[in-house]
């Protein structure tokens, strides 16, 4: 759901973003091996799609690192280099895919999912409770048989609570999960969204706001 693109050209690496973005993940940007080191360092990513040939430290290095630190998030090296014994390099280090560029961004979205699918996180396709239904790989969500129009963040907000299944959800979690570093935690983005949220589920009311914790199903 978080995802980390480590990309030294930038337009690129903004391009991966926006369309990341559009696919529901919360995404962050860096442009350099130790940028992406220190955000890998401060906020718990699901994927890093990690180019190899970064500049200051290599992404051979980065991923290294993050092996080495018993981390959870899952690695999809890019590289221009795609022979056989390039992608067998990248996965002795430690990544868990390989995509050699140019690439089509379907197959981008698509190996980002599967890698998400594998983390320490699992997700069900399919997430049923309280008469809600949502589906992970199509994005889509109803309730009793009603379709929901959500946005890619109320869909977000929605699937971690109902992930949690009946605990509480502190806003804190919400924002380090559903949204990327640039969200300012005094902006009210969580209250405004599960405001937006509460009204298209509609009544009765099911989601509850738990004072001084968070929100809860």
């Amino acid at each position: 759901m978080r995802v980390l693109v480590a990309e030294d050209e930038e337009i690129l690496a903004e391009l991966v973003a926006t369309g990341l973005r559009r696919a529901g993940f919360a995404v962050d940007t860096v442009y350099s091996g130790d940028a992406a080191l220190a955000y890998l360092g401060l906020h718990d990513y699901d994927v890093v799609v990690l180019d190899r040939d970064l500049p200051r430290v290599h992404g051979d290095d980065v991923a290294r690192g993050l092996v080495a630190s018993g981390s959870r998030t899952r690695i999809l090296m890019l590289t221009a280099a795609a022979s056989t014994e390039d992608r067998v390099s990248g996965l002795d280090l430690g990544a868990d895919d390989y995509l050699g560029k140019p690439f089509e961004f379907p197959e981008l979205v698509s190996r980002v999912r599967a890698l998400r699918r594998r983390s320490a996180r699992p997700v069900p396709p399919q997430l049923e409770r309280y008469g809600i239904r949502l589906d992970t790989v199509r994005r889509t969500a109803s309730r009793d048989g009603r379709e929901l129009d959500l946005s890619p963040k109320e869909f977000s907000v929605l699937q971690l609570l109902l992930e949690a299944d009946g605990a509480t959800v502190s806003a804190e979690e919400l924002l380090e999960r559903a949204w990327d570093a640039n969200a300012d935690p005094f902006t009210g983005a969580v209250r405004v969204c599960m405001s937006k949220l509460r009204g298209k589920l509609g009544e009765p009311a099911l989601i509850r706001t738990v004072q001084g914790v968070g929100y809860a199903l």
